[in-house]
């Protein structure tokens, strides 16, 4: 019944936008920009924190709030007329709003980072408990659980590959993204809406900063896979049939107004969340006042699309707006306020022949640059106005000297215009986020683990942020300086890439795949890849000495069944508290009965009694 009453108020909200539209009650004669800050919070090791609600509560400001996991936090910044110093105005308010959130952080002994995806997350940190205890989330998360009757799976491939099942929404919140808002004219919005479209690839492109995700290389910008396959509500059916992810770029170019832009997402889009609504619209209306459209608003944010149409009221008169949601958090608030620049730049100083965008650009060309954008970044080359050309040379050549005409044309001040163009053209000319984190990750992976090379990164990430230079100014970091500070438990000294044999392979196998690599144990696996078993060559001298032939002999008749194992929170002083008690030299690390790494006793011989290098 509730539900039925929502979606009466959700087609009440169409109608009364339509009737303001006919009305021209929409502000048309006003511009706006707006933007979402998320951020990061990290533990004095560089780790994700669980301290958001007790640094929101210290902050006590309503500009800041709620995100989905404990370790991040949201900034809502207020619009700001689109003129003058504007973008400067932001970029001020910005750093002042994140210093005021860093010194609240101070007290618990953490830190805030800008960056699209925390290196330092970890498996342990997407479970629920890591969750925001808001009913809202809550919601979200068991309604599409609901939805898709099934438990989510993400499959990545990237330089790396990352294929893990999950049961929770909560790997979107390894997401953080500067999210920015223009307010557009109500008769120019569909143009408007497609250009924004056709401009996504190239301005991924050149803003690219989130390359790792659990210490794999994917995508240039693997946000937008992960953010896709996170809050997935599609069914795998044996039918071949065409469906349309919640999170989206489109199908195709749109058409008449921004109601039809709703009126589709309201067809093809389930309507996954509800809440009481006290004021129907169209009675609103009737009575001389601006609706909220609350059920529109609600259906909208579940429906992700990376440019999304707004409705909004601001100081008692209603817009329309555009947001944009691809681009990255970080790497510094200067590099954030120049991607908007030069968004606002573009989208107005459109060029003539692109009103009618369709005349000049194929909507799949517009897409397969978004995807080119987000696998390879910078390094893309894109199929723009019928011709291939790379990035680098499309935003230099074609798209800057627009962004410069637009912001001119929206009374810019020039000494902004030159500063936040030139931080374009220098990262075009030098190095995006991506480049930097992956040329420096695959550096300090040369000499330390993995865990080790993600805490180095982390913390060079938060150093330079804090040194205001934009991301090409970023030097590489020394990997001589970083040394080993944060592990405490088996998961960040393990090795994952592991040989393994099946537990029916011929034992003879087993004994040159140990002699190959010049390992002491190999682990065990059955059909369902489960860890059964381990083989040393210790066992094999034994079962040679009971007369055992090799030869003939499967692994599973030579292996020990009873193995002892960690887990991945497992501290580092019990692991070796237990391989010395043992008198073993390595213990594999299990998760559910799945084996996910093996730490050995010179991964931890290290170790003092604090958990830290000796």
């Amino acid at each position: 019944m509730a539900r039925a009453e929502f979606i009466r108020h959700l087609l009440n909200d169409v109608r009364s936008l339509e009737v303001m539209l006919k009305e021209n009650m929409i502000e048309s004669d006003r511009e706006r920009i707006g933007a979402e800050q998320e951020f990061c919070l990290v533990n004095e090791n560089w780790r994700p924190s669980f301290h958001s609600a007790e640094i929101l509560e210290g902050l006590s400001d309503p500009h800041f709030t709620t995100e989905l996991a404990r370790y991040n936090i949201e900034l809502n910044l207020d619009p700001l007329p689109l003129k003058g110093d504007c973008f400067r105005q932001m970029e001020e308010v910005l750093n002042d709003s994140l210093n005021k959130a860093d010194a609240i952080a101070d007290r618990f002994n953490d830190k805030v980072v800008l960056t699209g995806i925390l290196p330092t997350i970890s498996k342990n940190e997407l479970e629920l408990e890591y969750m925001t205890p808001n009913p809202r989330y809550k919601a979200l998360n068991d309604m599409i659980r609901n939805v898709r009757g099934a438990e989510f799976e993400l499959h990545i491939k990237g330089i790396d590959e990352l294929s893990v099942r999950h049961q929770s929404v909560l790997f979107e919140a390894c997401n953080t993204s500067f999210q920015m808002h223009l307010q557009t004219a109500p008769d120019d919005f569909v143009p408007s809406y497609n250009w924004a479209q056709a401009i996504s690839g190239p301005l991924l492109g050149i803003c690219a900063n989130s390359p790792l995700l659990l210490g794999r290389e994917l995508w240039s910008e693997t946000r937008i896979a992960l953010f896709q396959q996170s809050i997935d509500t599609r069914v795998s059916t044996f039918a071949v049939k065409d469906q349309i992810p919640r999170v989206n770029f489109g199908n195709a170019w749109e058409e008449g107004s921004v109601v039809d832009i709703f009126k589709n997402s309201i067809g093809k889009f389930r309507v996954i969340m509800s809440c009481d609504i006290e004021r129907d619209s169209l009675q609103d209306l009737e009575v001389g006042n601006i609706p909220k459209l609350q059920a529109l608003s609600l259906h909208n944010s579940t429906v992700y699309r990376w440019n999304r149409p707004c409705y909004g009221v601001t100081e008692g008169r209603p817009h329309l707006r555009i947001e944009n949601r691809y681009i990255p958090a970080g790497p510094t608030t200067m590099d954030e306020v120049a991607n908007f620049a030069f968004w606002v730049g573009l989208m107005k100083g459109r060029p003539k022949n692109c009103d009618d965008i369709a005349s000049v650009m194929e909507f799949k060309d517009a897409k397969s640059n978004f995807i080119k954008a987000s696998r390879t970044g910078k390094e893309s080359v894109m199929r723009w106005m019928g011709e291939q050309i790379p990035v680098r040379e499309l935003i230099i050549k074609h798209l800057q000297p627009i962004a410069r005409e637009g912001l001119v044309k929206a009374g810019i001040d020039t000494i902004d215009i030159d500063r936040y163009l030139s931080i374009i053209e220098r990262r075009a000319i030098g190095k995006t986020g991506a480049q930097w984190i992956i040329q420096n990750y695959r550096a300090l992976r040369r000499d330390l683990k993995r865990d080790d090379a993600l805490l180095a990164l982390t913390k060079a990430i938060h150093h330079y942020q804090r040194s205001g230079s934009p991301i090409s100014d970023w030097p590489a970091i020394d990997v001589r300086l970083e040394t080993h500070e944060a592990a405490h438990t088996v998961e960040h000294v393990m090795s994952t890439d592991l040989f393994t044999v099946h537990e029916n392979d011929s034992a003879e196998l087993a004994i040159n795949v140990i002699d190959w690599n010049q390992i002491h144990h190999i682990p065990v696996e059955d059909d369902k890849a489960k860890l059964v078993g381990i083989l040393t060559s210790t066992h094999l001298d034994r079962f040679r000495l009971r007369g055992g032939k090799v030869d003939d002999a499967l692994v599973k008749d030579v292996m020990i069944r009873s193995v002892i194992t960690a887990n991945p929170d497992t501290e580092i002083q019990e692991a070796i508290r237990v391989m010395k008690k043992f008198e073993i030299g390595s213990l594999p690390v299990v998760h559910d009965h799945h084996l996910i790494g093996i730490v050995t006793i010179d991964d931890v011989q290290a170790f003092d009694r604090d958990g830290n290098r000796g």
